[in-house]
């Protein structure tokens, strides 16, 4: 029988940037500590090319910080797009409002055991 067991590493404490510029203020509301988010890539992004956008459900809050994303914006573009986890770790409505939502981003790793 096989069994699979999940591990995530921590990678990369941030905030949202751009969060005041697209879907953010509506998503606020909805979002919470824990509450998962989607890295989709936007090779295409005309300001960046190496642009990953968050999302939560079909809203866009912003973007991974360009000083943050080479290396997964690269890890995606090679299809290990599945081998991160975002989360919601802090929420702050009283700050600065590229500040009011940090999240973390983790790298899963999948290992197989044979028994």
């Amino acid at each position: 029988m096989k069994q699979h067991q999940e591990k995530r590493k921590h990678y990369l404490h941030t905030y949202i940037a751009g969060f005041t510029y697209w879907d953010g203020c509506i998503a606020f509301d909805s979002l919470k500590i824990g509450t998962p988010l989607q890295l989709v890539r936007e090779a295409d992004n005309r300001h960046d090319d190496e642009a990953v956008a968050l999302y939560y459900e079909d809203m866009k809050l912003g973007y991974v910080p360009r000083l943050n994303n080479s290396t997964i914006s690269k890890l995606m573009d090679m299809g290990y797009d599945n081998i991160f986890e975002v989360r919601v770790c802090s929420i702050d409505a009283s700050a600065r409002p590229e500040e009011q939502v940090k999240i973390n981003i983790y790298i899963k790793q999948k290992i197989d055991y044979e028994q």
